[in-house]
């Protein structure tokens, strides 16, 4: 197999080039509009729930779907990245969720929503892996934690974004159903899910192919089988770590929302706006500790913002005025997307050249399998005590153990892609 180049092979001095910010606007593009649609079932989830006659555990449960089919759409999107290049199965992907999630609005029952949010839960997992391989193969080793950290914070922006429709146009979707045809309010949101769509005419046009997988591509798919099943070991161990980042996001973000009714009785734009300001701390926060982690190490980083945010519960959960709530869900967020900006990098930086368009998304998106149920487990956990108590538990034994886990890995900050065997 050739030897690749460096991200940065015509430029020595490590400058951001074009084609390097149009690497990584993709890639955080793609996955703010991923999570904006995701988001988008979070805070809709009570008013779903009304239409269909579910209960919130029932509809959370949908969540838990769309989270379970996203290793589906690593592994399949994962392979095509390895096989035929990371820009064709991108643009594909995002086609594919747009058309999904504008469906998604027109589900006439529960039944036909669950089977599309599983949908979405391909297109969903299959564009991180994709996108940040991408992205990180093109950028300079010396700024691939903090453009890491941009990168991944897109799933925060997403989250604002959401926060922003659902506070602005579902109240004037609510009181001018005429607009709409008549259709409840929550609906012509998800038609708003097919903007993704344009971003791949983007990829098309302003992205060019990845040079590390051009030098490092497997020439046959028994050859990529083979590369694959070599590094089973690194995969186990991003599968548990993947699981455990997905636990502490997935936990403190999914139902929050839900707690912010449920518990505090807020309206559904004063939930959209405290959710939207916390995600102002997870955009600072993820960029933050990317930063600190090209200085200080990955782990280190990692382990610094789980031990923080474990001092953070208290305030998160059992805030005793309005604006210490905000205080505690901006903290929190900082703390908790403060770990996730170093994923892109590190987790990509352990994966061999040659299998990381399939080997980190796909070992991302199987701990989002696993993780995926935390919202069913605290919504049930909630019915018997109450959301504070349920979600300030799972997120006390989530961080302690993802920093643990965390901290008994590898590291390869800043190594050069394209010179290893792959």
């Amino acid at each position: 197999m050739a030897q690749g180049v460096n991200a940065d092979r015509d430029d020595p001095h490590g400058h951001v080039s074009t084609d390097h910010r149009a690497a990584v606007l993709a890639g955080f593009l793609g996955w703010t509009l991923d999570a904006f649609d995701f988001f988008l079932v979070v805070f809709t989830l009570t008013a779903i729930a009304k239409e269909f006659h579910k209960t919130d555990a029932e509809m959370a449960l949908t969540i838990t779907v769309t989270l379970a089919f996203r290793p589906v759409g690593a592994f399949i999107f994962g392979l095509m990245a390895d096989r035929y290049g990371r820009r064709l199965p991108l643009m594909i992907d995002l086609v594919f969720y747009s058309v999904v999630e504008v469906l998604s609005g027109l589900a006439p029952n529960y039944a036909t929503f669950v089977v599309l949010r599983a949908l979405f839960g391909i297109g969903m997992g299959g564009e991180w892996g994709v996108g940040a391989s991408l992205a990180m193969e093109k950028v300079p080793p010396r700024l691939r934690g903090v453009l890491s950290g941009l990168l991944q914070e897109g799933y925060a922006v997403g989250n604002l974004l959401a926060a922003g429709c659902y506070f602005f146009l579902y109240p004037y979707f609510q009181n001018h159903p005429n607009v709409i045809g008549g259709l409840s309010p929550w609906r012509p949101l998800f038609f708003i899910g097919g903007l993704p769509a344009l971003l791949a005419l983007y990829v098309r046009m302003g992205v060019k192919e990845s040079e590390v997988w051009e030098r490092t591509r497997h020439a046959t798919w028994g050859e990529l089988g083979r590369g694959i099943a070599r590094h089973w070991k690194i995969f186990l161990y991003l599968m548990l770590l993947m699981t455990m980042m997905n636990f502490a996001s997935h936990g403190t973000q999914d139902m929050y929302p839900t707690f912010l009714q449920r518990d505090w009785g807020f309206s559904p734009q004063a939930r959209a706006a405290i959710t939207a300001i916390s995600m102002v701390g997870a955009i600072t926060g993820g960029v933050l500790f990317g930063l600190l982690s090209d200085r200080w190490g990955r782990r280190r980083a990692m382990i610094l913002a789980f031990v923080l945010a474990v001092l953070a519960i208290p305030l998160w959960a059992f805030a005793p005025t309005l604006a210490l709530l905000v205080v505690g869900a901006v903290a929190m967020q900082f703390m908790v997307q403060g770990a996730w900006g170093v994923i892109p990098a590190h987790i990509t930086e352990l994966s061999p050249d040659s299998v990381r368009g399939f080997l980190p998304g796909f070992a991302y998106q199987c701990g989002v399998l696993i993780a995926g149920t935390v919202a069913y487990i605290e919504a049930l956990f909630a019915e018997r005590t109450s959301y504070a108590r349920a979600m300030a538990l799972v997120a006390l034994v989530v961080f302690t153990v993802a920093a643990i886990v965390a901290g008994l890995g590898r590291e390869r900050r800043g190594v050069t892609f394209g010179e290893g065997a792959g």
